[in-house]
């Protein structure tokens, strides 16, 4: 057997991260994926959106490390990975949501952030031809932005491999050995791996590797659809997000949807059904297109005419809060989640990298404690993120 400091199992938004960090820091690196190659799974389903703009300390401090990687990355290292720094707006149509949106900007202000509420006039420069009827502001965060998740995963990947670490794929994980409270080895169909540190990132399969060791983690994936249009002039910087909630007797209800347009000039958009869809599909609707179309248009009704190219079906591995779990865990030494990131683990997985890097060095710094404990299997559950 060949002997690892980390084995990542998966290779996608949070495990490639992961070993590109562990590799750059002096670890002897691993990964292990079912898929024929990198970001095979659900990161191929993301729409790449990143921000900053939550309302929980340890997504904020992650998202934030995050966004400079993302956008320094050309910079550094070469490659064009589509970042667009257009920034995130959340458009407001009513009273409650106008005081919990100005609440947020409080609290999220208050940690670092560089977000304001506007009224109606800045909302409609930043969302030329939105409804005018009932506007009464929004946020805009303009250091978010949006890359593309292929090209961000594969210049990770390469950037991991010359860092040193290994990655096999086409290898199914089968056991996780432990000895005596301990990890001690992966187990695949094609063999068997010795490790100190096994890090769950399996993305909506993190619950059935937890299981491996014994552990019940309360992930339980949901499917989301989303589409994309033919390219047009651009028009459009940021994220819009709106949060109404709508009951459609014809087309099934639903509760927030969003958009943007990226660097090539395609509107990239996703909704998110209630109820929720949960298990491991990924075959499309015939729901969500008239569902979402319907929406959109009454928000930009100079969307209408774009032509949609193509729709997918990707799955947010969610747990009760809304948030990952993070970190050691008391009952099997040398395991490590960085599991259950509820859609999100394309914009965290650069911040979670390096976090768990430091973790596996024990080298933690006074932020990655803060996020440690707010993510931890061990937390309360019960305390949900506002806009999860």
């Amino acid at each position: 057997m060949t002997d690892y400091d980390v084995i990542v199992i998966g290779a996608g938004s949070i495990g490639t991260p992961i070993a590109m960090a562990c590799a750059h820091d002096g670890l002897k690196v691993l990964v292990i994926d079912k898929y024929p190659s990198v970001s095979q799974g659900d990161n191929k389903h993301a729409i790449g959106g990143i921000r900053a703009t939550h309302t929980q300390k340890a997504k904020i401090y992650l998202c934030q490390r995050s966004i400079e990687i993302f956008s320094t990355w050309k910079e550094k290292y070469g490659d064009d990975i589509g970042w667009v720094q257009g920034g995130y707006t959340y458009v407001v149509y009513t009273k409650e949501h106008e005081a919990l949106f100005k609440q947020n900007v409080k609290l999220q202000k208050s940690l670092g952030l560089n977000i304001e509420y506007y009224g109606p006039e800045k909302i409609t420069e930043l969302v030329p031809g939105i409804e005018q009827e009932g506007l009464l502001g929004g946020t805009f965060s303009p250091e978010d932005g949006s890359a593309s998740p292929l090209l961000a995963l594969n210049a990770f990947y390469q950037q991991a491999v010359k860092n040193g670490a290994e990655f096999k794929f086409n290898e199914q994980v089968t056991r996780i050995s432990v000895d005596n409270h301990k990890v001690t080895s992966v187990t695949t169909d094609k063999g068997t791996y010795s490790t100190q540190y096994v890090i769950n990132a399996a993305g909506g399969f993190g619950k059935e590797i937890g299981n491996m060791v014994g552990l019940d983690l309360p992930i339980n994936p949901t499917s989301h659809e989303a589409a994309i249009t033919e390219p047009v002039k651009h028009f459009l910087d940021p994220m819009v997000v709106d949060i109404r909630p709508c009951e459609d007797n014809r087309f099934g209800h639903s509760k927030n949807y969003y958009f943007y347009q990226n660097n090539e000039g395609q509107i990239i958009f996703c909704i998110t059904p209630e109820p929720p869809f949960y298990g491991h599909d990924h075959e499309e609707t015939s729901s969500f297109l008239p569902q979402i179309a319907k929406r959109m248009i009454k928000l930009v009704p100079r969307l209408k005419n774009i032509k949609v190219r193509r729709t997918w079906r990707g799955l947010y591995p969610d747990t009760p809060d809304g948030a990952p779990i993070v970190g050691k865990v008391k009952e099997i030494e040398g395991f490590i989640n960085a599991a259950g990131p509820c859609g999100q683990g394309y914009m965290l997985g650069p911040g979670l990298g390096e976090l768990i890097s430091r973790l596996v060095r024990d080298e933690l710094n006074d932020h990655d404690k803060i996020i440690l404990d707010e993510l931890s299997l061990y937390r309360d559950f019960g305390s949900v993120e506002m806009l999860k």
